[in-house]
């Protein structure tokens, strides 16, 4: 009988990716139990995969769009908001929580957690002071990342995200996972391994390095079956290992919000010889996230809107309200329109004609200002010491869903066989999997 289960979320991880001399303790797990491809939700994205899990939901129905929210009241866009409050579903914390099963639930890493019902929670949350940064995590109980602090050291956001990312936030991670498992034994818990994630972006679906941090990745899921087994909870313990979207090589990029500026559809305030969106004026606007536009249209726009992105090169699909129906993405939250890329181009923020009069944010580590996904973060510049303006320089994406020739379809594998009748070479949906989870505790 399964009494406790351990999700890893291996971002980007496949299935072609498992092999027995490369990652041999996930091999194990997969001969042990079960191997699918896992039907992900659309877009493809961190936070709307994640919580489409969680609550065995639709975005239709939880309302986490992209990883970007837009305020049509405020005209503001904000990107990796904490707040579980932004979730407009059931996730599985609640649901133990109104059934009143006793069953202790952990979480490290995913979105959306703060102030949620978990009973641990361990999410990076720096603190901006005037002169610097402090690095911390919100972790909940109070104190217990101080706790940690004390046993692995501190969490140095750098490693998370930008130039400097590094297999040392996957490690560090690991340890916490391990701390929490040995200290609070959870029934149900979630941890998070996103290397894979920085590596596939920046380089390609195809790197040189590439089985070196597929070893890594098995290294550490090694490590958490090792101290399950250490703890004495092995026979009675379901892992469940899963990556939310896979990669496809990309070449260039496409700045709708530039292309909407060339016609008279995006305005801009010039502030001390720098262009600020004026999201206020504008008759539309494209919120991006990879390879995924919301694009929010004013008054009677739609139809020019729509001209005009059939008329762009690597706009793969454009979805209207029946074609968000379908996709199950059709929510208040949602743009008028949702641009989709080719498979080989993503879609930048940009609007400058001239990157002279770009914000300075643009050329920093800056997730909240900016009102789009910028992987350029990843890369920097040594001759002008900031983040380039180069979306040319991303050989790695994911937002689309992808289409069976693309194989780039992410992987459920677990250690027991027991989440559905279907048939072993059928594709599992990712909120099938959040359901079985539900039920099970």
């Amino acid at each position: 009988m399964v009494k406790h289960v351990i999700v890893i979320d291996i971002v980007g991880f496949e299935r072609k990716h498992i092999s027995e001399n490369i990652t041999p303790n996930i091999f194990k797990i997969s001969q042990t139990g079960e191997t699918r491809d896992l039907e992900t939700v659309f877009p493809a994205v961190t936070c709307t995969v994640q919580n489409s899990l969680l609550s065995g939901s639709y975005p239709e129905v939880h309302g986490i769009i992209s990883n970007g929210l837009y305020d049509r009241q405020h005209y503001t866009v904000s990107f990796w908001e904490q707040s579980s409050n932004l979730v407009q579903a059931d996730r599985i914390w609640d649901t133990i929580k109104m059934h009143g099963s006793g069953s202790k639930t952990a979480v490290l890493f995913w979105q959306n957690t703060m102030y949620s019902n978990a009973d641990v929670v361990l999410t990076p949350r720096p603190l901006h002071m005037d002169d610097r940064m402090i690095m911390w995590c919100y972790s909940k109980p109070p104190g217990f990342y101080e706790k940690l602090i004390e046993k692995i050291g501190k969490f140095d956001l750098t490693w998370y995200w930008g130039p400097l990312v590094s297999k040392k936030s996957s490690e560090w991670i690991e340890k916490a996972t391990e701390f929490v498992l040995e200290n609070e034994k959870p029934s149900l818990l979630f941890t998070y391994i996103p290397h894979l994630d920085y590596s596939f972006q920046k380089n390609g679906t195809s790197y040189k390095d590439l089985k070196d941090d597929l070893k890594f990745v098995d290294n550490l899921v090694g490590r958490l079956i090792q101290k399950v087994s250490d703890i004495g909870i092995l026979e009675d313990t379901q892992f469940i290992i899963f990556s939310e979207y896979g990669f496809t090589d990309v070449n260039s990029d496409i700045s709708l919000n530039a292309i909407f500026r060339e016609n008279d559809l995006l305005a801009v305030r010039e502030i001390e010889q720098v262009e600020y969106l004026d999201l206020e004026y504008s008759k539309a606007f494209a919120m991006v996230d990879h390879q995924i536009a919301h694009i929010y249209v004013k008054e009677n726009h739609t139809n020019q809107v729509r001209k005009i992105l059939e008329g762009i090169k690597g706009v793969d699909m454009i979805l209207d309200n029946k074609l968000k129906q379908q996709m199950r993405i059709n929510h208040p939250r949602s743009g008028d329109i949702i641009a989709v890329s080719n498979k080989d181009k993503w879609f930048s923020y940009y609007w400058w004609f001239d990157p002279v009069k770009a914000p300075s944010f643009a050329k920093k580590v800056d997730i909240h200002r900016k009102p789009g996904y910028d992987p350029v973060e990843l890369f920097f510049d040594p001759n002008t010491k900031s983040i380039p303006l180069d979306g040319k320089l991303v050989r790695g994406s994911h937002g689309r869903l992808p289409s069976q020739a693309e194989c780039a379809n992410p992987v459920y594998v677990s250690n027991i066989k027991n989440i559905s009748e279907t048939k072993d070479d059928d594709n599992l949906s990712i909120v099938t999997v959040g359901q079985y989870l539900k039920n099970l505790l």
